[in-house]
């Protein structure tokens, strides 16, 4: 089976002469259809970058990247743009939603730039990741965790081939934190969603098929205590 997401020897460099810095170096990884990973390490190890560039928003130094058989490098800036619009979902640390909005029209949004094939219904939706009663609230009225499952959803609702998920239970109690990973782990089995997500918190690792580590920009295995 063709990987989902697929990254192959990909570096990426900062700077110019003496202030060079590697923030990626020589990295493969691949996700498949419906596989939840999870990016752990410390910061400054190149997590963000490496979504940066699994994302389309930054090009490698090196190396290949790949959305099934499509090679992101050989995508012009157009083609980019509508590629991070129609088959990549990011979910962000804090929601990043529009304050005047409610969470249905937070969801409706992305479908209002293109027109997709066959969106998920954002209602529906709504009501999967358990804020249906709570279609009519604007950000300041929902909890951290109600942002975040309004956040993936918004994400998920153009059925992306990736989705792109950014410490999401940096701001979140304990058990807030288990569910919100519990439902991007559902998210990512039943819809075929090959998910990538970044964390601090090995507290929700048990909900991951697979758990890497990053460290100076290299990915390994981690250790199983760490796991």
């Amino acid at each position: 089976m063709t990987a989902a997401l697929s990254l192959k020897d990909v570096t990426l460099t900062h700077g110019d002469g003496e202030e060079i810095v590697l923030a990626l170096d020589h990295v493969s990884l691949e996700v498949g259809p419906g596989e939840l990973v999870a990016i752990v390490g410390p910061s400054g190890a190149g997590k963000s970058s490496l979504l940066a560039v699994a994302g389309a928003l930054t090009p490698p130094t090196s190396g290949t990247v790949r959305l099934g058989e499509l090679d992101l490098g050989t995508a012009s800036r157009r083609e980019l743009t509508r590629i991070r619009r129609e088959r990549i979902g990011f979910v962000f640390q804090s929601g990043n939603l529009i304050p005047a909005l409610t969470s249905l029209d937070q969801i409706r949004l992305p479908l209002t730039f293109g027109t997709f094939e066959n969106p998920r219904d954002p209602r529906r939706l709504l009501a999967e990741v358990g804020m249906e009663h709570k279609a009519d609230r604007r950000p300041h009225q929902l909890s951290g965790g109600e942002r975040q499952r309004v956040g993936i959803a918004r994400a998920l609702v153009t059925r992306p081939q990736v989705l792109l998920v950014d410490e999401p239970t940096a701001a979140l109690d304990r058990q807030r934190s288990q569910d919100v990973v519990a439902l991007l782990a559902r998210e990512a089995h039943d819809h075929g969603v090959a998910t990538v997500m970044v964390t601090h918190d090995h507290d929700v690792l048990h909900h991951c098929d697979r758990v890497l580590e990053m460290i100076d920009g290299r990915l390994r295995e981690p250790l199983a205590e760490t796991a």
